[in-house]
């Protein structure tokens, strides 16, 4: 079969390359074997492909944790009633590839109507949106919610959620040209950074009032920023550090980040009731795989009857992977970015 191979790290046209591999082989008893479709693009794959993702494989590496297709095989009882069935499916790693397996507990049927780049959003954004702003913390008609990065996968995902529960959003983007695109998703205040300092515009706009829940993907010193506008009793969800691509490489870059971040005080913490809460769905599949299967199998009913809506952020031929990476890096996608065989 052939897989997008990472073979270095660096510029994505230099080390990204399709080639031909052997195919997944001894199913345990929990894993299936699908055929893809199409996978998804995550930020993650792009801080892995510049050596910065701890969690990534050892080189040669084969990225992608999401994939859409249709179940080719199982390794035992419990995946037959998946077999020959369409799915998006969360891999951890291996989805850059024309086939890929995974454990029963990533997979869930999608039916053949609805479109690849929906289906993709769900198993990595749109679980990370749910399991933040439903199951770590519960949000509130009235609370003023922040996002960062409020165009891209994650976060048009949580403003849906939000919205359902009739928050006030205050979405942050780099680009003016996003503007639109988060009003039209829901965000209440869309806050562009590169117009001046996002926390003073934040201020501006909540005038009296501070912030109820923060999901930061961002990190460094955007911590401090949000720490200082939150109100007694708040959370704050961190789900990435996008910010460490900016940093040094090795050691080096990951004290700098740690310095960005300042220190935290769990006696501030505790003072004030309020909450820092880091999401890594790895860790999750690894460990709580009911709680990835719950949180898909709600994803999935709620797209299926439309009361969540992801958007499509770009379809690219596997022909263009470094393309499709170069976007995805340049933060001028909005939604959810996908690569087709």
């Amino acid at each position: 079969m052939k897989a997008v191979v990472l073979e270095s790290f660096g510029d994505s046209k230099k080390v990204l390359s399709i080639k031909e591999v052997p195919m997944p082989s001894n199913l345990k008893a929990e894993e299936v074997l699908i055929k893809v479709e199409a996978f998804g693009l995550n930020f993650a794959d792009v801080m892995a492909r510049r050596g910065m993702y701890n969690d990534a494989p050892p080189l040669p590496a084969i990225l992608g944790y999401d994939v859409v297709g249709e179940v080719v095989d199982c390794g035992g009882e419990n995946g037959k009633y998946l077999v020959g069935k369409r799915v998006v499916a969360m891999t951890r790693f291996g989805g850059y590839a024309q086939y890929a397996k995974t454990k029963i507990s990533g997979v869930v049927e999608i039916g053949t109507q609805m479109p690849a780049y929906k289906a993709s959003a769900l198993a990595t954004q749109y679980c990370t949106a749910y399991y933040g702003a439903y199951e770590t913390t519960n949000l509130f008609e009235g609370d003023n919610v922040l996002l960062h990065a409020a165009a891209g996968g994650v976060g048009t995902a949580i403003t849906q959620l939000a919205k359902l529960k009739g928050c006030k959003v205050f979405g942050i983007t780099s680009s003016e040209e996003k503007v639109e695109y988060l009003k039209n998703n829901g965000v209440d205040v869309p806050i562009v950074s590169v117009n001046g300092n996002y926390h003073q515009q934040l201020k501006e706009h909540l005038g009296d009032q501070m912030l109820d829940v923060v999901f930061n993907s961002v990190g460094g010193a955007t911590y401090k920023k949000d720490s200082a506008l939150l109100n007694k009793g708040g959370k704050i969800i961190l789900y990435g550090v996008a910010d460490r691509l900016s940093l040094s490489k090795g050691v080096l870059g990951t004290l700098q980040l740690v310095w960005k971040f300042g220190f935290m005080s769990p006696i501030k913490v505790l003072i004030n009731s309020q909450s820092i809460i880091g999401i890594n769905m790895l860790r999750i599949a690894d460990y709580k795989p009911k709680t990835l299967k719950r949180c898909l199998e709600k994803v999935v009913d709620m797209t299926m009857d439309g009361t969540l809506n992801p958007m499509n952020g770009g379809d690219f031929n596997v022909d263009d992977i470094d393309k499709a990476h170069d976007f995805l890096e340049s933060r001028k996608s909005v939604g959810k970015v996908i690569v087709k065989w």
